[in-house]
């Protein structure tokens, strides 16, 4: 009779990573709004900026991105790096829950990254053209990245 060893299976390993993860993505979340907090008020963000009022957006994004992590204040580099690394973060997971075939974290990861992605783009959209609408933009995307993360930290609990 040969011994065999238990081995995690891929789905298994992949799932094993998707709740430390979430819960690195919901401290990156509230530090992010911390930090987006100091930015609101101690970061005066010139008017003219690479990015600023660009007539296309999504260059204007990239250029306003690659300014704030180049030149802007610390905080406002700290505040696009979080970004960057909540982006990542998020796309991690949702590609883990597809390996691992869970839907629940499927559906919270689309959701998570969704709503991160809609904070980036109206973070940097605020930072590029001024406008307060894309700040509120900005804090729902962040509210929904919130509670789609916290649910499906919630509902795949340890035990289920």
């Amino acid at each position: 009779m040969q011994d065999t060893i238990s081995r995690p299976t891929p789905r298994r390993a992949e799932s094993r990573w998707l709740r430390p993860l979430a819960l690195l993505i919901l401290i990156l979340l509230a530090t992010q709004f911390l930090v987006g907090m100091l930015v609101n008020f101690f970061v005066q963000i010139p008017d003219a900026h690479p990015g600023a009022n660009a007539p296309e957006y999504f260059s204007g994004v990239a250029q306003g991105v690659a300014w704030a992590l180049a030149n802007g204040a610390a905080a406002l580099k700290f505040h696009a790096i979080i970004g960057l690394l909540l982006f990542l973060d998020a796309l991690v997971i949702l590609g883990l829950a597809i390996a691992a075939r869970r839907r629940a974290w499927i559906i919270a990861g689309a959701f998570g990254l969704f709503g991160i992605m809609a904070a980036g783009f109206n973070g940097a959209s605020f930072m590029n053209y001024g406008h307060d609408f894309s700040s509120l933009l900005m804090a729902i995307g962040f509210l929904w990245a919130v509670i789609a993360y916290a649910i499906g930290y919630y509902v795949t609990g340890v035990n289920k």
